[in-house]
This record gives C-alpha cells, structure tokens and sequence, in this order.
C-alpha cells in the first residue's frame, strides 16, 4: 500500500502480491526500493542510492516478515505500508522474543521456511538480518527503526532522513540503544564518541550526547562498563542484558 502523505486517508496504489517467494522476492524488494521517495538528503545517503530508505534494510525486514509471519492467523497477511515520511513492514503473529532483543538473538516461527529462504538466496545467516537494518540505518543517519508489537501483528518501521535538533527524545534513546547493541555484538563498545558519529555530531555536541546517553541509561537500556574505566571521559557502555 502506498499512502500519499503521512496518514492512511488517500491511497495512491495498492499492489498485491500474486507471486510465490522464490520468484517474487527479489521483484518485491525491488518495487518497494523504487516506490520510496526520493531522499531530499542526498549528501547523508550511500553514494550508490538516492532513495529515502536503504535497500538492504527493506531487503531485510520484508524477508524478516515473510519468515516469521504467524501463517495460522486467519484474514491476515504480510503488509508493507509506505507514507510520504517512513515505510511500516508487519506480518501477522507476536514475536517469540521480545524486541530489545532483536539484534542480538533470533528464534524462528517458521524454521523450514527460513532454511528454505536461505537456501534460496533470500536471506543469509541466522540473527543477522535486523543487525544489518541498524547499521544501514546508522549509516544514512536517519532516526533509528522501530520495532512495535501490537494485539495481533509486529511492525518495523524505517524513518526518513531527519537532522538530530528534529529528532524526539524516543528517537534519541532508541538510536542510543541500538547504536550500543550493534557495537557490542561487533565486538566493539559505545562510547560518547561513537555516538556523536551515529548522529553526525561534531565534538562540540559531546554534552549533547551525554545527556541522551544518561536518559537511555535512566530507561533501563544500556549500562556502563565499569570494569574498562571510571572516567566519564572516556567511559564505554555495554545493552543492559549484557
């Protein structure tokens, strides 16, 4: 479904699939890349794409809906709802584990159709594909995707490119989040530094960051790595369930 302007009020098109997976798959992602709008900052993008949102993140949260859509719900089906200011990707069905813990475990609802899709080229390796969302998305710098569960569906949700001052507190603590979690699954660790190259903030902005790495840190969802250093300075941080 593709809305014109940020609401459902007007539809402009509305596309059903009629293909099956192996085929269809990569036309799909295809389709939805071309449909998106065009990225009125373009300096910010990958010099290879123009588009508002990156073509590996939709390649990876439509694969991700296809194989974990919840295929006993009645009346329900994969949907992917683009808006003049983001894209939403739901499939049917709640996740078996909870969305803090996207990027860093994976569990199946439907483990033969996964093996199948990998075996076909359609997605890659077990617990990789939302750690490839994040980092497309680190890398245009837009705000962070959000990852929603509702009574009967889950939704990621891709944004488009919006400068930091814009951005709202959620927005910030969810990019802060993500950022440390991608960080600590590459081996690495977030620091007040990395964060302000997350955003695209010069050294000046430091007490910026630091005030929305203290409010994820208020939420619950990052901690300090203690056992590295005391200094504030120079201070490195760790998810929560690390």
């Amino acid at each position: 479904m593709i809305y014109e302007g940020t609401s459902k009020l007007v539809t402009r098109e509305d596309k059903p699939g009629g293909r099956g997976y192996a085929v269809g798959f990569a036309g799909l992602v295809e389709f939805v890349h071309l449909a998106a709008p065009q990225n009125r900052f373009i300096e910010q993008a990958v010099r290879e794409e123009v588009k508002m949102f990156p073509k590996q993140a939709l390649r990876e949260l439509i694969a991700n809906a296809l194989v974990h859509q919840d295929f006993s719900a009645s009346g329900a089906s994969v949907m992917i709802e683009m808006y003049a200011d983001r894209v939403e990707i739901s499939n049917p069905g709640l996740p078996p584990i909870k969305v803090e813990r996207f990027i860093d475990e994976y569990r199946s609802r439907n483990e033969r159709l996964a093996d199948l899709m990998r075996r076909l080229g359609l997605c890659e390796e077990k617990g990789s594909g939302v750690d490839k969302v994040v980092s497309a998305a680190e890398e245009y710098q837009p705000p962070a995707p959000d990852f929603r569960v509702g009574e009967l569906r889950t939704t990621a949700v891709l944004f488009a490119h919006q400068e930091f001052p814009a951005m709202t507190k959620a927005d910030r603590v969810r990019a802060c989040y993500q950022h440390c979690c991608l960080q600590y699954v590459t081996a690495q660790r977030m620091s007040n530094q990395s964060l302000r190259q997350r955003f695209g903030l010069s050294e000046s902005k430091a007490a910026t960051v630091s005030l929305v790495i203290g409010a994820t840190k208020d939420a619950g969802f990052i901690k300090a790595n203690d056992s590295e250093t005391l200094s504030s300075r120079y201070a490195r941080y760790l998810p929560f369930w690390a």
